[in-house]
């Protein structure tokens, strides 16, 4: 979804009185920069909470004061519930006050964010829950409409090239000259980095080689699928020789891998999707997973389903789209799903046995 889809979208569900948003975002700077262009549409007051300023109100300049009267929760959401203002309120990493389940708070915080949500309906103000996290109460289930923001588009990535070719050249005299392909290839080498990461990494590159270097910027995302919890990076040096049988299976995947190619995308044949290998152990399922990324020239990416799953209710959900988002945003990559059937054997009785957890990540897998 472009920026402009996503302006678009926050602004149609504004003008539709949805009362409660949550955001699902590390970027706050970029999700803000929209809630603002929101406000400015739709003539509203746009006000930010965080746990260390409370409520703060944002014009077109900066920032204008510190409210620390309004640091508590409870107080935060009576102030919103109170005020009279076409306001957009914007609650920053709210998501641990609703989840700590058990204790007298917690009730109280999710039962005070229904009745704001019930009045909120009635009026022109619109509360939006800004985290990287998604995690909310059962009780707030039907009254929340999640937007996930999580990675920028090629074009705000081209502004974040953009920004900081400028500043290079503003403060180091720097020149630089991109022709449209050594600029389409640094964008989409970025796919899949938050604009921070974009700028941070850009600006790394033209400090280590004063140009801006592709092989860079790759390097920089396998850090950053090394940070992951549920995904590991491997650097296969496994070829189809080193595999023993399945000849028939290495002479198909050989011929496919020309479905990567310009070539292919031009005749419209469509890439790979999936492959499921089933034997004994010991059969070389693991080494011909290696042996294609290799063979491909492809990332090799291995998810752990075992980190998937979690005891909080709704983070194993967002751990598996976290993950299959990583693996999408350096697409075309190959992704290694050792062992599945460990990790999701019980998806028939999984409505009984863990609240369907299990079936909503093995259709995540799935789509």
């Amino acid at each position: 979804m472009s920026s402009l889809n996503q302006i678009e979208q926050l602004n149609i569900l504004t003008r539709a009185k949805y009362p409660l948003l949550y955001i699902i975002s590390w970027e706050e700077r970029r999700i803000e920069d929209m809630l603002r262009q929101v406000a400015t549409d739709r003539r509203k007051q746009l006000y930010l909470w965080t746990l260390t300023n409370g409520i703060v109100h944002i014009d077109a300049a900066a920032n204008t004061g510190v409210d620390p009267a309004t640091r508590n929760p409870l107080t935060a959401l009576d102030a919103i519930e109170q005020s009279q203002e076409s306001a957009i309120f914007v609650l920053k990493d709210f998501h641990p006050f609703l989840e700590k389940h058990g204790s007298p708070e917690h009730a109280v915080i999710v039962r005070k964010m229904r009745d704001v949500i019930n009045r909120l309906k009635e009026s022109r103000k619109t509360l939006v829950i800004l985290s990287p996290i998604l995690q909310f109460p059962a009780e707030l289930e039907k009254d929340v409409t999640v937007l996930d923001y999580s990675l920028p588009t090629l074009e705000e990535l081209a502004q974040s090239l953009d920004r900081v070719v400028r500043s290079a050249r503003e403060i180091s005299g720097m020149r630089l000259s991109l022709q449209n392909g050594q600029r389409e290839a640094v964008l989409n080498a970025a796919r899949g980095l938050t604009c921070t990461e974009a700028e941070n990494v850009f600006a790394k590159s033209l400090v280590m080689t004063h140009q801006l270097d592709v092989d860079v910027i790759i390097a920089e995302k396998e850090q950053l699928i090394r940070r992951s919890r549920t995904l590991e990076y491997f650097n296969s040096v496994e070829d189809f020789s080193n595999v023993g049988g399945m000849n028939l299976l290495k002479q198909w995947l050989k011929q496919r891998s020309r479905a990567f190619s310009e070539k292919a995308r031009r005749f419209g044949l469509p890439e790979p999707k999936g492959l499921l290998l089933l034997g004994v152990q010991g059969a070389g399922k693991s080494l011909l997973a290696k042996a294609v990324a290799s063979q491909w020239h492809l990332p090799l990416l291995r998810l752990d389903l075992g980190r998937v799953f979690s005891e909080l209710v709704g983070s194993s959900e967002s751990n598996i789209r976290s993950a299959l988002n990583m693996a999408e945003s350096v697409a075309p990559c190959v992704l290694w799903i050792d062992e599945i059937e460990k990790g999701l054997g019980g998806v028939a009785s999984s409505h009984q046995s863990d609240a369907g957890t299990t079936a909503r990540i093995f259709a995540s897998i799935l789509t």
